[in-house]
């Protein structure tokens, strides 16, 4: 990582949902800052600011992590996805979000976007996650809408789906 200085911003540049990207940041930005009030990246939620509630989940090198807790230079050089980039393409849904309308996997939607980082996470490595699995991936995610039953009902209907879509490729 660069030697910071205090009176400078620094440049930071990171691949953002698939495209390249660079921005300034200070050096206590927080990378959740950066993607909100920067990069216009607005679907990262800002909750606890402490990493314990899991709305600004994001996936950094194909791992969840929590925007909240990672300083914007730390991320020069990363592969960052955040909600913005799970519809396939303008106007259609993944899997995951699909199953979380049909679902109705949220209320309010505050939490939702972290929910699906994680989830969307487990999927890529495991379609055929397990309900246990589904669950232990959920427990760093406060959610004080839903009582978890639709948004794991949800995530069961997409490694469903999932499934369906592998055997259909086959």
């Amino acid at each position: 990582m660069p030697q910071l200085t205090a009176r400078n911003r620094h440049r930071v540049a990171f691949r953002l949902n698939g495209r390249q990207v660079e921005a300034l940041a200070e050096n206590r930005m927080l990378l959740s800052d950066l993607l909100r009030h920067e990069l216009g990246a607005t679907g990262t939620h800002v909750g606890c600011e402490h990493g314990a509630c899991g709305a600004c989940t994001i996936q950094v090198d194909g791992a969840p992590a929590r925007a909240c807790l990672i300083l914007a230079a730390q991320i020069d050089g990363a592969d960052v996805r955040t909600v913005e980039a799970l519809a396939p393409q303008p106007g259609r849904l993944s899997v995951l979000q699909a199953a979380f309308r049909e679902k109705h996997g949220l209320q309010c939607g505050f939490c939702t976007p972290g929910i699906l980082m994680t989830l969307d996470a487990l999927l890529t490595t495991r379609p055929d996650a397990s309900e246990a699995e589904i669950r232990e991936h959920l427990s760093g995610h406060l959610c004080r809408c839903t009582g978890y039953a639709t948004i794991v009902a949800a995530a069961l209907a997409a490694v469903e789906e999932l499934r369906k879509e592998q055997k259909e490729n086959a």
